[in-house]
């Protein structure tokens, strides 16, 4: 019996069977796999992105502003097992949206991220902290700022300013601490060339900033205390912020209270896997 010849006979009638058959469209989503005849298989995968137009999963990390933009996209996103990630020192607030669950793995590359920005008030502040200014830079800062002040009031911030700008060309003398903390300035301005005129600035110890630390946040109560130089009669004046660094603090860990008490689970101290 010569079974060699019946074998290739019968892959011959499939050969010719399956030509006979009409093409067929497959189907997005799936994998099929083909006879190529001859007893040759080939399969093929359809469940790529590029053949059902829908991603695979949801990854990349989405950026926002503030506490009620990442709330509203936790909530339409994470899920129980999603996990969020304060980051003290870079000052940020992560969350792994598709993070492992207590029943397996799962990819962790969809992500949520709170960068916080300072406010242009904040950044105008700090930048000038503990620094000298000539009378006139320093009066046109407090007439730019006057919206920041609190005590003392806008109104006695801009006569003060007004001051200064009126007594760039005098020769200040001396100053004198006052018992209320206030420093007096006295001054000697000359008048076409003949007998000087000569007055006081008196300036307060400290002012009261209200300042948002961040965008988006509540207004921090910042304590400033004036600094100056007198040398050869000459007036520089600044400001010392007290401890920025610690509303900064309070108005990040302020931001992390309001997040934690909108998802479903604890805050983590710290930041998640790359």
């Amino acid at each position: 019996m010569n079974l060699s010849g019946n074998n290739t006979e019968a892959q011959a009638v499939i050969d010719v069977a399956q030509a006979a058959v009409a093409p067929k469209a497959l189907e997005p989503g799936k994998v099929h796999v083909v006879a190529l005849g001859r007893g040759e298989y080939r399969q093929i995968d359809l469940t790529g992105p590029e053949h059902t137009g829908v991603p695979a999963r949801k990854s990349g990390t989405s950026i926002v502003r503030d506490v009620d933009s990442f709330v509203a996209y936790f909530e339409k996103h994470g899920d129980d097992d999603s996990e969020v990630y304060a980051d003290v020192e870079q000052r940020t607030i992560t969350a792994v949206l598709d993070a492992h669950s207590a029943e397996g793995a799962r990819w962790g590359r969809h992500r949520l991220q709170l960068q916080l920005r300072h406010t242009p008030a904040w950044l105008a502040w700090t930048k000038v902290d503990n620094q000298l200014m000539p009378q006139k830079d320093f009066a046109e800062f407090i007439e730019d700022n006057l919206l920041d002040l609190v005590e003392p009031s806008a109104a006695t911030m801009l006569e003060l300013a007004e001051s200064f700008e009126a007594t760039t060309s005098a020769a200040f003398q001396s100053s004198q601490r006052l018992d209320n903390g206030q420093r007096r300035f006295s001054y000697t301005e000359e008048i076409s060339a003949k007998a000087g005129h000569k007055g006081d600035i008196v300036i307060p110890a400290t002012l009261r900033l209200g300042l948002r630390p961040f965008e988006g946040s509540e207004p921090y109560s910042v304590n400033a205390r004036f600094k100056y130089s007198l040398a050869k009669e000459e007036l520089k004046l600044g400001v010392k912020l007290d401890r920025p660094g610690d509303v900064l603090a309070a108005a990040f860990s302020d931001i992390r209270t309001l997040i934690d008490s909108d998802v479903p689970m604890a805050v983590l101290n710290g930041a998640p896997l790359r």
